[in-house]
C-alpha cells in the first residue's frame, strides 16, 4: 500500500505576493506548511530577487496550473545602464563597466523600439531552464556555460516610464510579454543594442494571467492567520485560473454524462456559439464547477479535464 498524503485536502488558488530573498520553492513549501495543505505548486518562477504576484494552486486547482503558465505576465523592473553582472541582475559580480552619460532618453527609447513585438531571445545561463533535467543556473554556479538555442517570445509592451540619467544612469520600465520571456534578457540585450552594457537591479511581477496585484496577498499576511477558516478564506476557486473561458452550466442528465467521461449533446441556447476545439468552463447549475470541457463543433462537449470528486455530487440519470 502506498504512503498516505499528509495533511488537508484543500482546493484553490492563492495568489501570493512573493518577497524578495526566497526563492519560488521556498515561497510554495512556506505557504503550504502555514495552510496544511496535502498538494500544492507554484505556476512559473520568480528570481530571488523579484517580487510580485506568484499564483499558488492548491489541490484540484493544481490541475489547471499549465493555463497560468502559458499565460502572459506582466513586469515593472529597474535597469541599470552601463553595468553588466554575470547574472544579469545585481545579485550576480560586475564584469564590466562603462560609462554611459551620453545617452538620453532618446536613445534609450529608440533601442526599445527594436525589442517590441515578436523577439528571438537566449535563455539567461541563470534562469531555471533545464538541460538534461537540471536547472540552467546549478550549471552556471559551477561555472559551466551550455549552449542555447534562441528563443521566440513576444513583447507586447515595453515602456519606459522614468529615465534617470547620470554616469549609469537607471530607466523603470513596464513589461507585458508572453510566457517564457526572460526580463534579465531583455536588460542585458538592451544593454548590448547601447553599447554599454546593463543589468537589473529590480523586478516585480505585476501580474500574472488573470491575476494581477489588487489578488495578491503577502506571505506577512498568510503567516499571521491560523485558523484554517481564515486560511481558506484567502483562496479563489480553482475556476480562477480559467476564468477567461467561456462559461457552460449544465442541468440534469447532462452533467451526470459528462462527470463520466461522456460528450454531451448541449442546446445551442445553452452552448451559444462555439468554436470547434474551444475550451469553456464547465459547472452544474448554479455554481458547482465540473472542469473544462472542449466543444466538439457539432453542438456536443467533452470533458477535457474534470474536477475529482464530483461524480459522486452529481445528480443521477434517473433524476
Amino acid at each position: 500500500m502506498g504512503r498516505s498524503r499528509r495533511g488537508r485536502a484543500i482546493d484553490g488558488i492563492l495568489v501570493l505576493d512573493k518577497p524578495a530573498g526566497p526563492t519560488s520553492n521556498e515561497a510554495l513549501q512556506t505557504v503550504k506548511r502555514l495552510f496544511g495543505a496535502a498538494k500544492a505548486g507554484h505556476t512559473g518562477s520568480l528570481d530571488p530577487l523579484a517580487t510580485g504576484v506568484l499564483p499558488i494552486c492548491f489541490g484540484e486547482a493544481t490541475k489547471f496550473t499549465q493555463f497560468l503558465l502559458m499565460a502572459d505576465k506582466a513586469y515593472a523592473a529597474t535597469f541599470r545602464l552601463g553595468v553588466a553582472t554575470t547574472t544579469g541582475d545585481a545579485q550576480g559580480e560586475v564584469v564590466a563597466e562603462s560609462p554611459a552619460e551620453h545617452l538620453d532618453l532618446a536613445a534609450v527609447e529608440a533601442a526599445a523600439a527594436g525589442f517590441r513585438g515578436a523577439i528571438a531571445q537566449v535563455p539567461s545561463m541563470y534562469s531555471a531552464l533545464k538541460q538534461n533535467g537540471r536547472p540552467l543556473y546549478e550549471l552556471a554556479r559551477q561555472g559551466i556555460t551550455v549552449e542555447r538555442a534562441a528563443r521566440e517570445v513576444r513583447i507586447h509592451e515595453f515602456r519606459i516610464d522614468v529615465f534617470r540619467p547620470g554616469v549609469h544612469p537607471e530607466i523603470e520600465v513596464s513589461i507585458h510579454c508572453s510566457k517564457g520571456t526572460y526580463v534579465r534578457s531583455l536588460a542585458e540585450d538592451l544593454g548590448a543594442v547601447l553599447g554599454c552594457g546593463a543589468h537589473v537591479t529590480r523586478l516585480r511581477r505585476t501580474a500574472a494571467g488573470p491575476f494581477g496585484e489588487a489578488e495578491a496577498i503577502t506571505l506577512e499576511c498568510v503567516s499571521t492567520l491560523f485558523d484554517t477558516a481564515e486560511l481558506d478564506a484567502l483562496l479563489l476557486p480553482a475556476d480562477a485560473a480559467v476564468a477567461d473561458r467561456p462559461r457552460l452550466e449544465l442541468t440534469g442528465n447532462l452533467a451526470w454524462y459528462f462527470v463520466r467521461g461522456q460528450a454531451v449533446a448541449v442546446p445551442e441556447a445553452l452552448r451559444g456559439d462555439l468554436d470547434r476545439g474551444e475550451l469553456v468552463r464547465v459547472f452544474r447549475a448554479p455554481d458547482q464547477f465540473l472542469g473544462l470541457g472542449q466543444s466538439l463543433g457539432d453542438g456536443r462537449i467533452k470533458p477535457h479535464r474534470l474536477v475529482g470528486g464530483v461524480e459522486q455530487r452529481a445528480i443521477p440519470a434517473t433524476a
